[in-house]
C-alpha cells in the first residue's frame, strides 16, 4: 500500500457498518467483528455501527465516519439501498456501487444479464405471490429459492411434485417473488474476485445434500478444498467466467462468483455475491490467504480501493 494512501487511512474515521435487520443479522455481526477487530490491530480509527435502516442516515452523521466498510448481508445492505445513502452522504465506501448491488442481489435480473452475455445459469422459472404454479417442461428434482436473498435462506431441493407447495411457501417468507431452478448434480465451486483479479477456486464439499445455512456455518459441517482439484481446463474456464460474471453486473472491487460444475463438465453460474462473508474463515479470505493476503491486508485493500474514489 502506497505511503500516501496509507496517510489517508491514518487520517480517516472509518464505520463498520454491520448487523442490519436482514435474516443475514447474525452473519453480518461475524463478518463485522472480525472486520472491526482486525483493521483496529493495524491501528485504524475504527468504530462499529449497527445499522437501523430507518436511522441510517441519522447514525451516519452523529458518527462522523469519513469511510464506510460495508459488512451487512442481504437485504437493506446489500441491494443498493444503503450504497445509494452513504453516496448521498458523501461517504465513499467498499465494494460494488448501487446498481451493481441491485442486480447482484435479484437473481432473476442478473441471470436475464447472464444469459445475454452468454453465461450458462439453470433453467429456472419466476414465480409471483399469489400466482399459479406452472412448470411444464421441468423434472425433478427442483431447486426453489427466494429470489432475493443469501445464505441459502429459503431454499429448499424438492425431489417429488407432492413436496413443491411447502418448498415454495417457505421461499415465499423471504419476499414476493420466488425461483424454481432445475436442479444441477456436480461440484459446487465458487471464484473470489479481487482487485479485479480471480482468486483461486475453491470447491465446496458439504456432509449436508447441499451447501444450506447449516452447512455453511456449523463447523465441521463443510469441508472446503483449497485450490479446488479440478482439471487444470475447468479450473481457468471457472475463474474466467467467474470475472466475467463479476463484470457484465458492473461490479468493482471484490465478489464471490458461486457455480456448480455439472457432471457434463458444464459451468452453470449461481449468483455473484457482492458482499461475500467476511471473518478469517469466509470463502473469500480463505481464496485470498491462499495467494498469500492475510486477512487484515485483505480488509486494508478493501478500504484502499474505498479511499482511491475520493482521491
Amino acid at each position: 500500500m502506497s505511503q500516501k494512501i496509507t496517510e489517508v487511512l491514518n487520517r480517516e474515521k472509518i464505520g463498520i457498518l454491520l448487523g442490519g435487520s436482514s435474516s443475514e443479522r447474525e452473519i453480518s455481526l461475524k463478518s463485522g467483528e472480525a472486520v472491526y477487530n482486525a483493521l483496529k490491530e493495524e491501528g485504524l480509527n475504527v468504530i462499529k455501527i449497527d445499522v437501523v435502516e430507518k436511522k441510517a442516515i441519522e447514525q451516519f452523521k452523529e458518527s462522523g465516519i469519513t469511510l464506510a466498510f460495508i459488512a451487512m448481508h442481504g437485504g437493506f445492505g446489500e441491494d443498493g439501498r444503503l450504497q445509494c445513502i452513504l453516496e448521498k452522504l458523501k461517504i465513499p465506501y467498499t465494494g460494488s456501487g448501487v446498481k451493481a448491488s441491485q442486480l447482484a442481489m435479484d437473481k432473476v435480473a442478473s441471470r436475464k444479464i447472464f444469459v445475454k452475455k452468454g453465461i450458462n445459469v439453470p433453467k429456472y422459472r419466476l414465480i409471483v405471490k399469489n400466482e399459479k404454479v406452472e412448470l411444464n417442461g421441468f423434472k425433478f428434482p427442483l431447486v426453489v429459492k427466494p429470489s432475493s436473498q443469501g445464505s441459502s435462506m429459503g431454499l429448499t431441493i424438492v425431489d417429488k411434485k407432492d413436496k413443491l407447495p411447502d418448498a415454495v411457501k417457505s421461499a415465499f417468507q423471504f419476499g414476493d417473488r420466488v425461483i424454481v431452478e432445475s436442479y444441477i448434480e456436480g461440484r459446487e465451486i465458487t471464484v473470489g474476485i479481487f482487485n479485479e483479479e480471480p482468486l483461486p477456486i475453491i470447491e465446496i464439499i458439504p456432509k449436508r445434500r447441499f451447501f444450506d445455512f447449516k452447512a455453511k456455518y456449523e463447523s465441521g459441517q463443510t469441508n472446503y478444498i483449497v485450490p479446488a482439484d479440478i482439471k487444470y481446463d475447468d479450473f481457468k474456464t471457472a475463474q474466467k467466467i467467474g470475472l466475467f460474471s463479476h463484470r457484465v453486473l458492473g461490479c468493482r472491487d471484490f465478489s464471490r462468483v458461486d457455480m456448480i460444475l455439472s457432471k457434463e463438465g458444464r459451468l452453470f453460474v449461481l449468483e455473484v455475491n457482492t458482499i461475500p462473508g467476511l471473518t478469517k474463515t469466509s470463502l473469500l479470505p480463505k481464496a485470498a490467504n491462499a495467494v498469500g493476503i492475510d486477512f487484515s491486508n485483505l480488509c486494508k485493500e478493501m478500504l484502499k480501493q474505498a479511499t482511491l474514489r475520493r482521491i
